[in-house]
């Protein structure tokens, strides 16, 4: 697995598993390191959070009752895992700036809830007929999307360069959207994968390198 050089410290590498647990992280306004990646197996997850431990980006707290607990101590109790400032430092992130991230994570979802609320059929109503597509029964994944997300963010950016038919570098990306390379991959394994259910799927290009397209 690829492994990213972060912060001052030439010893400090993170793979690509722990990019994305910590970036998530660094942008949830608890710094709560859960819920963890989609598909991540309880065994790679222990030792991707035991390593971030040992390296002290993320520390063990007590768990609030709307937590997920991490393990249980006699003396301390119930323990859930937060991101400490040193992950911070090390991603090159501003916790200012990710507040702001933050926030505007939660204006997008509360503006997509909105948007389904009113898409909500009325079963009063008699069901209309489902619209077909040039290509049969399959959905508009367009019309989806945009029914989930407003179309002035960042976010939406992203997903049009990940439907280009070239797709998107993890580089051409951040460059577009004047994000960090970790900013984009916690992007596509949280809001996207795991928020939308789109399906992202990467390739290697002998020119452009690994290249993350949204696939059907």
């Amino acid at each position: 697995m690829v492994a990213a050089r972060l912060g001052k410290e030439p010893s400090m590498a993170l793979s690509d598993t722990q990019l994305v647990v910590l970036s998530a992280a660094c942008q949830r306004s608890d710094r709560s390191v859960y819920p963890l990646p989609a598909g991540l197996p309880g065994g790679a997850a222990a030792k991707v959070l035991g390593a971030l431990l040992k390296q002290e980006l993320i520390k063990e707290v007590q768990a609030k009752r709307e937590d997920t607990v991490w393990r249980e101590d006699k003396k301390r109790g119930q323990l859930t895992l937060r991101a400490t400032p040193a992950a911070f430092k090390a991603l090159g992130i501003d916790p200012t700036e990710a507040a702001a991230g933050e926030a505007e994570k939660e204006r997008d979802t509360a503006e997509a809830e909105g948007i389904n609320a009113r898409l909500v059929p009325d079963p009063s109503r008699e069901p209309q007929p489902v619209a077909e597509t040039d290509r049969g029964q399959r959905p508009r994944r367009r019309a989806e999307i945009e029914g989930k997300t407003r179309t002035d963010t960042k976010q939406a950016r992203l997903i049009a360069m990940l439907e280009r038919p070239e797709g998107a570098t993890i580089e051409e990306i951040a460059t577009a959207l004047a994000w960090q390379p970790h900013t984009v991959r916690g992007a596509i394994a949280g809001a996207l994968k795991k928020k939308l259910g789109l399906s992202v799927a990467s390739e290697n290009d002998d020119v452009r390198g690994r290249v993350y397209r949204i696939i059907e």
